[in-house]
């Protein structure tokens, strides 16, 4: 009885301790509100406490990092790669927007300070760091391996089988695309798609099977070509890191040499290379194909790449600006909005496929960016706010806290479920989750995130359903 009641106590307190370490997690935040009298105090101390919890968890302080595999064998798992790519480009990349609004350009301080900015910059921080802390506490309560799978997928037969997914799943995301009221599922398909053929080269290299080696580099070379010509800086980036995610448990060095310094080179110039593609699209003087390849002299040899650089450091590289217009409007100027964005959110599931007059998604959101006075009625930009302003108009740092937490559980929970279904981390988390969750990855608008957790959850029963009918997928005998 006194050996039970001592486990007992042990168990409880063991409990509480754990407890108290996710409340660590929320020292920055907590730290930097009690300054936020002082702006640019407030603001770095929010800004250093997100490197502060990337610190804590990713040396397994809060909590112990999975065992099952070496940790550079487990980078696709939510802990590091949806952490380190969300929370990263959330929190930390508004040193930028913030340096520029004390009058610097780069170096130099050419303006006086903006004091009327920086409250507002330092209270968006606040959140950001906020949203960091409550993401990762829904990731590790969630955190439990390793995963037992009663399905497992014979060893030799997965590199074929994931260049067989990625010939089969383009063409078909180009049938969705064609479909009216389905091309969503384009978009999981051809990151699927992507992910397999990357994840293939990543098998096929140590393998050396000329045949599957040369296919797999054709397939990442249309790929990367394909990110050149989508106008956009994250699919080119995200190709390299998701290639260097995947090869780095083999080659080491050869990654740390090499992917590094190519990600800082593409930082340096695709800027310019952006710039100049849509100029050139968007003008319709030049097709796609012209437009990239005088995009691409102009990155390298333009004389403007300076200012360029700069501009997307401060304005685009962080989403900060646009947050500081909605937090000054919100709750003053406009109430928040409650419950009614979830509402517009388990509209946006319906397929228009099923329903044509469905409201049309991008309008509705777009209606909170007109009432927040982010850009105004008829103007073509787009200025969608991200899954944490969401939370912000929905609640106020309330919701940051609830929502951010439901982020990061929903994204764990998914992770360990298709660990599950497809037999361990390669073909559950490395492909599926990856391949079809890769909006966990950077949080998008409340309605477009739903919708595309939500069909991709069921893309993934269906292909589970379709492999297990194949005998591809099988069930582990019971002993």
């Amino acid at each position: 009885m006194r050996l039970q009641r001592a486990d007992d106590i042990r168990s409880q307190f063991s409990s509480h301790h754990q407890v108290f370490k996710y409340f660590i997690l929320f020292a920055p935040f907590t730290l930097a509100s009690l300054f936020d009298f002082v702006p640019i105090a407030s603001y770095l101390i929010a800004w250093s406490g997100s490197f502060f919890i990337f610190f804590v968890v990713l040396t397994g302080r809060i909590k112990p990092l999975p065992s099952d595999r070496p940790v550079s064998d487990q980078l696709m798992r939510p802990v590091f790669l949806v952490q380190i790519i969300f929370a990263g480009y959330m929190s930390c990349t508004s040193i930028f927007y913030f340096w520029s609004n004390l009058g610097y350009y780069y170096s130099q301080q050419s303006l006086p300070i903006n004091e009327d900015a920086l409250a507002l910059i330092a209270q968006c921080q606040r959140y950001y760091c906020l949203g960091h802390a409550a993401l990762v506490t829904g990731i590790l309560v969630f955190m439990k391996y390793p995963v037992m799978s009663k399905y497992y997928i014979e060893k030799q037969k997965v590199a074929n089988l994931l260049l067989t997914i990625a010939l089969v799943a383009y063409p078909l995301s180009l049938l969705f695309l064609a479909s009216p009221g389905l091309s969503q599922f384009y978009f999981q398909l051809n990151s699927l798609s992507f992910i397999a053929g990357t994840l293939a080269l990543a098998f096929a290299l140590p393998m050396q099977k000329l045949a599957n080696l040369s296919l797999c580099l054709i397939l990442y070379a249309f790929n990367f070509y394909s990110a050149l010509l989508s106008g956009f800086k994250e699919p080119i980036i995200i190709s390299v890191v998701v290639l260097g995610v995947f090869l780095y448990p083999s080659y080491k060095k050869m990654v740390v040499v090499t992917f590094i310094p190519l990600l800082l080179i593409l930082f340096l110039f695709l800027p310019s290379y952006v710039n100049s593609f849509r100029g050139s699209t968007n003008s319709g003087e030049e097709s796609s194909d012209n437009a990239s390849r005088i995009a691409l002299d102009e990155a390298l040899n333009g004389d403007s790449m300076d200012e360029t650089n700069w501009g997307f450091l401060v304005y685009r590289l962080s989403e900060i600006d646009m947050f500081t217009h909605y937090v000054k409007s919100t709750p003053d100027d406009v109430a928040f909005y409650k419950l009614q964005l979830v509402k517009q959110s388990l509209i946006a599931i319906v397929p228009r496929f099923f329903w044509p007059t469905k409201p049309i998604t991008e309008d509705l959101i777009m209606e909170r960016v007109y009432n927040a006075n982010v850009i105004n009625r008829g103007s073509s930009a787009s200025a969608k706010p991200a899954v944490i302003v969401d939370a912000y108009l929905s609640y106020g740092a309330g919701g940051i806290l609830i929502c951010l937490f439901v982020y990061g559980a929903l994204a764990q929970l998914i992770s360990i479920r298709a660990e599950k279904l497809f037999g361990g981390y390669v073909m559950g988390c490395a492909l599926i989750f990856s391949g079809l969750f890769q909006v966990f990855w950077r949080g998008l608008s409340f309605e477009f995130l739903v919708n595309s957790v939500f069909w991709s959850y069921v893309s993934m029963w269906v292909i589970f359903k379709l492999l297990r009918v194949k005998n591809i997928i099988k069930v582990r005998d019971i002993v």
